[in-house]
Order: structure tokens, then sequence, then C-alpha cells
């Protein structure tokens, strides 16, 4: 059965153009013109993926993508007339897992697609061990100890990177790749950022640091010195 995806998009050119290009590839296309009605059809209908518009009538994208998060793990790429990199954190932050900014080529969105969908097929569960940190793939929960980390969707797609690589040395465009999926960018602070968030979540109670900065090559996932 092909893809169901979810567009939330209030200009209804974009809409209709967007709607045609999938329905074109093969995918099932719900629609929605604004944050309720999109939050209803994903209630409803679940869908496989989401597009979603940052600025809607009502409720704003940022919110319905922090809404969407809460409720699962779906797929939402994020397409928006906003271009800074405050933007771009923010709604990363929030729970999207990818970006683009109007105007796009409708090729390397369907790409973006593609990559999240295949990043989104579940595959055999598995639990990842390192020292005392746990990360269950099948329902997605981290641990550390006896504290249970809550986890956006690429703090969890980071978080399981390094887990597979343990005391292995990751270089930017390592992680940009199995991450994002394609080259974010050398300016760009995401790694940095999502870095930072890791910590904060690892490190809660005081526990010693295991994500470790290798300067001028990358991150590693170490015991501590």
């Amino acid at each position: 059965m092909s893809a169901r995806i979810l567009i939330i998009e209030d200009d209804e050119a974009i809409l209709r153009f967007l709607r045609r290009g999938l329905a074109y590839e093969g995918y099932q296309v719900d629609t929605a013109i604004d944050g309720h009605s999109g939050l209803a059809s994903a209630r409803d209908n679940p869908p496989d993926l989401v597009v979603l518009d940052i600025m809607l009538p009502g409720i704003d994208g940022l919110e319905v993508c922090r809404r969407l998060r809460a409720g699962g793990p779906v797929p939402i790429l994020i397409l928006t007339a906003k271009d800074s990199v405050n933007d771009r954190v923010m709604g990363l932050d929030v729970g999207a897992d990818d970006y683009m900014v109007k105007p796009f080529n409708l090729d390397e969105l369907l790409a973006r697609i593609r990559a999240l969908l295949r990043r989104a097929q579940p595959s055999r569960p598995q639990v990842l061990r390192f020292a005392d940190l746990i990360l269950d793939t099948g329902t997605r929960q981290a641990s550390r100890g006896d504290r249970v980390i809550s986890l956006t969707a690429k703090e969890y797609e980071l978080l399981e990177l390094f887990l597979r690589h343990p005391r292995q040395v990751l270089t930017r465009e390592m992680i940009f790749d199995r991450v994002w999926g394609y080259d974010f960018g050398g300016e760009s602070n995401i790694i940095e950022v999502y870095i930072r968030y890791l910590r904060q979540k690892l490190e809660v109670q005081g526990e010693q640091r295991l994500l470790h900065t290798v300067r001028g090559m990358g991150y590693v996932l170490r015991e501590p010195s």
C-alpha cells in the first residue's frame, strides 16, 4: 500500500501543486488549509508523513508540529518562506524532521520525502546499550539508570547513531548524512544545537558525560576520561 501524506498548507496554489505532484508519484494525499483541520485529519486518518507550512491561520505551524510530535513519531517536513537559522532551529526543536524553504524544487522535495519514509520504516526492534544508557529501538524509549529520557524524533536518531557507533569519532559530514539525509550546509550550527540538547537530557542528575567533543574532528560516545 502506498504511503499516506498529509499536506497542511493555506496557499491553495501550492496545495494544488503538491497534491498533484504527490498523487502522480503514487502517494495517497490528504490536505488541510489550517492547523485545526490538519490536526483533525491526522487524528482521523493517521498519515505516514506530514508536509507542514509554518504560517497557518488559527494555530500556527510550530504549534501544530508540537502537537503532532506529542502524538507519535510521524515524520514531519516543514515547508515555509522563513529562511533564517533561528527559524530552522525553532522548527526542528519542536519536532520537525526536515525543513525546506519556499520556493522549492519538487524533485528535491520528493527525494526528502522518500528519505524520511525510508528512515521511518520499522526494522527489527533492538536494545542498544552503552554504560548505563539504554535505547529501545522498538519502543523508541531511552533511559539512563532508572530515569526515562524523553526525546524528539531528531534527538532519537542522533542518539541511535552514536549508540550504533560507540567509541567511534563521527564527523559533522557523517552526522548530517545519517541523521538529516543531506548536506545541511557548512555554516549551520544544527549539530551543535542538538548535541547540546542531548547532553542536557543525558546529564540531568549529574551523570558522567558520555557524549564528547573531539575538537576539529567531531563527536564520540565513550566512557568518561
